[in-house]
């Protein structure tokens, strides 16, 4: 009866004891692919026309606001700037780019690979297709070695004409069997073998 054997998990020690492997708070792990595939929806976001429209409908509510609001309420003095909404979007522009570039890259590599696969179909397919036509080329090779039935009927033919020029008379059961040979071979086809100097049977 086959033991089933523990799983290991990645953070495993081998030169810890078990009983020894205790954490106060469990440890949270991170997939890198999770971050990926979030890097990629922000990015993939922040190059949609909604999202120029969202961001200069914020600038202009920001600098609306700051202007023509009540005094009591402003949080950016138009005088010095809109520092606050220089500091937000100068922010967003820091972030914006390294998200951009791990997009890229995650698309490269996505890239690099499927070419790689590309390259491998591309290599069996030329692997078959040659295979291929070095089989076709062998059954072509042995089919003209093989004697087709209109060879055979025109043998017999010739045969049988030159047993009547040999003699007035075929031998006994001849002709019969070389009809049952004929019948036996297939249903009666245009020949493409012709023997050389084949001429027609004298009559007597």
């Amino acid at each position: 009866m086959a033991r089933n054997s523990p799983t290991k998990t990645p953070d495993a020690r081998l030169d810890a004891p078990k009983g020894l492997r205790t954490r106060v708070l469990p440890a949270r792990r991170t997939s890198r692919d999770r971050f990926g595939r979030g890097t990629e929806a922000i990015a993939r976001g922040m190059g949609t026309p909604w999202f120029l429209v969202i961001l200069t409908l914020f600038v202009l509510l920001w600098i609306g606001f700051n202007t023509y609001g009540p005094s009591n309420l402003r949080f950016d003095s138009a005088a010095i700037g809109f520092t606050a909404l220089t500091l937000i979007l100068s922010l967003q522009a820091s972030y914006a780019a390294p998200l951009i570039l791990l997009a890229q890259n995650r698309q490269d590599d996505r890239d690099r690979v499927q070419i790689e696969q590309d390259r491998q179909r591309a290599e069996r397919n030329l692997a078959d297709t040659e295979y291929l036509a070095r089989e076709v080329v062998a059954l072509r090779l042995a089919m003209q070695d093989m004697a087709s039935k209109d060879f055979i009927r025109s043998e017999l033919k010739a045969l049988l004409e030159e047993l009547t020029a040999a003699d007035d008379e075929p031998p006994p059961g001849a002709r019969a069997w070389v009809a049952q040979v004929a019948l036996l071979a297939g249903p009666p086809q245009v020949l493409r073998h012709e023997r050389p100097g084949l001429h027609a049977p004298r009559r007597s």
